[in-house]
């Protein structure tokens, strides 16, 4: 009975509604055999990516590093004095690639920049076994003479025996010059090649000597009292100031090879 009805039902239907409906399931027939065939195409392209991937995560694949700037820029190139200027008595020379020193106590000053937030890096080396000189840091201005820097500057030493001259270790090589205590005594004699890295970092400096620490000091660390009047005034230091090599005398003359600087944080 009930088949029946639902024949009854579809042959009261309209014809131009039959034929409608006959286009509409033709059409739907039509979008499901779309549909399957691109699911089908879909996980087939997929397992196809899937095998490569096994494939690649198989072979080894040798990348070639990427070749990066060092950041290091020469101040000092060897052949001449150019960018320094030197202030006070005696006056520097080039020879060899190196540069020496004629008299003292002057001071020759790279007039470019100020620099901090950097590492600086200098090879020198002694002309006698022990000879003494030192690398100024942190020079609040442009110096005019030479004992402004002393005073108001840091002074890295450079001197593996200031006992010869009645001074005690916060005088030693890689020491801020009677304001830090050394961490180790790591200075080679002349004629020996020294390097010597000092790193600005802010208002902390730390110093190395042929890889070894010797300094770490912050501004407002402790620091001794003055035992001579040569040396520099306590108090801080800017972060960012000019930078210089000392020429302390003819008896005491110290060869510099390479002075070189870069950012603290390369990009």
């Amino acid at each position: 009975m009930r088949i029946y009805r639902a024949l009854r039902a579809y042959l009261a239907l309209p014809k131009n509604y039959l034929i409608i409906m006959t286009k509409k399931m033709i059409l739907n027939g039509c979008r499901l055999v779309a549909g399957c065939a691109l699911v089908v195409l879909c996980l087939s392209a997929s397992s196809s990516r899937n095998s490569t991937n096994k494939r690649i995560s198989n072979t080894t694949v040798k990348i070639k590093p990427a070749t990066t700037d060092s950041g290091w820029r020469q101040l000092f190139n060897g052949k001449n004095l150019d960018g320094w200027k030197q202030v006070g008595p005696g006056s520097r020379y080039v020879e060899n690639g190196l540069t020496g020193s004629h008299g003292g106590m002057g001071l020759c000053y790279w007039t470019k920049e100020k620099f901090g937030d950097c590492v600086i890096r200098i090879v020198y080396k002694m002309q006698k076994e022990n000879s003494n000189s030192g690398f100024f840091i942190r020079i609040p201005i442009e110096p005019r003479e030479a004992w402004m820097p002393v005073y108001y500057g840091y002074e890295v030493q450079i001197d593996n025996h200031p006992e010869t001259s009645g001074e005690d270790d916060y005088h030693i090589t890689g020491a801020l010059y009677s304001i830090s205590k050394p961490h180790a005594k790591p200075g080679r004699p002349g004629p020996q090649w020294n390097v010597m890295e000092i790193t600005l970092d802010g208002p902390r400096t730390l110093v190395k000597v042929n890889g070894e620490l010797v300094t770490d000091y912050t501004e407002g660390d402790p620091a001794p009292e003055r035992k001579f009047d040569y040396e520099p005034f306590r108090g801080l230091r800017p972060n960012y100031g000019y930078i210089g090599l000392q020429n302390h005398g003819d008896n005491d003359v110290v060869f510099f090879k390479t002075v070189e600087v870069r950012p603290l944080h390369l990009q």
